[in-house]
């Protein structure tokens, strides 16, 4: 699959959206929960930062669903944007190993 749709109205966590950006299917979700955690918006300045994993919408709307998948599939067309877009998906780090990292930095900062 090129874009796997995910437009929740709440997700405290998700999966789905962890295993479309770990095989290069680019995610499309709402604003919401952990799926607005763990996707960048595939906007101009995401683009250019090389930060963009997929496609975020605010609103559960139609409309706004469908802005988010008509701008997937104009980048799609774009092939060279959308292998860089799937490459920076696919190698994003969910790990617990990042988390206890994470976690042992914040543990170990000084407080002023």
């Amino acid at each position: 699959a090129d874009i796997f749709l995910m437009p929740s109205l709440f997700e405290p966590c998700g999966l789905n959206q962890l295993y479309s950006l770990r095989y290069g299917t680019l995610p499309l979700v709402r604003k919401v929960g952990g799926l607005a955690d763990t996707v960048v918006d595939a906007d101009v300045a995401a683009i250019a930062a090389g930060t963009a994993t997929g496609f975020v919408f605010e609103r559960p709307e139609a409309g706004e669903l469908l802005a988010a998948l008509q701008r997937g599939l104009a980048l799609w067309h774009d092939r060279e944007s959308w292998r860089q877009l799937q490459l920076t998906a696919m190698s994003q780090d969910f790990s617990w190993q990042r988390s206890a990292n994470r976690y042992l930095e914040l543990y170990n900062t000084e407080l002023p």
